[in-house]
C-alpha cells in the first residue's frame, strides 16, 4: 500500500542538505518511519519533511528546489 509524504508547510523543497552534499533518499532507497527525506526552506527556516511510514521511496512528487504548498504531496513510500 502506497503512502505520500505530505508538505507540512510552504516553500522550496530541497532533497539535499547542502548544495554539496548527497540527497537525503533516492528513489528505489528503503526508508525508515521518522527518516528525514529532505527539508522545505521557506524565510531562511528550515523544516525537515520525514516520512511517517517505512517502506521504499517509489518518487518524488516535487523536483529538488521545487515549490510546495501546505498539504501538497512531495513523494510516495511503497
Amino acid at each position: 500500500m502506497s503512502t505520500q509524504i505530505i508538505a507540512p508547510v510552504p516553500g522550496i523543497f530541497y532533497r539535499r542538505p547542502a548544495p554539496d552534499k548527497a540527497p537525503f533518499v533516492e528513489t528505489g532507497d528503503a526508508v525508515e518511519a521518522g527518516q528525514t527525506i529532505g527539508v522545505i526552506e521557506i524565510m531562511k527556516q528550515f523544516t525537515e519533511v520525514r516520512s511517517e511510514s517505512a517502506g521504499v521511496l517509489e518518487s518524488f512528487a516535487v523536483e529538488d528546489m521545487g515549490m510546495v504548498g501546505p498539504g501538497d504531496a512531495i513523494a510516495t513510500i511503497n
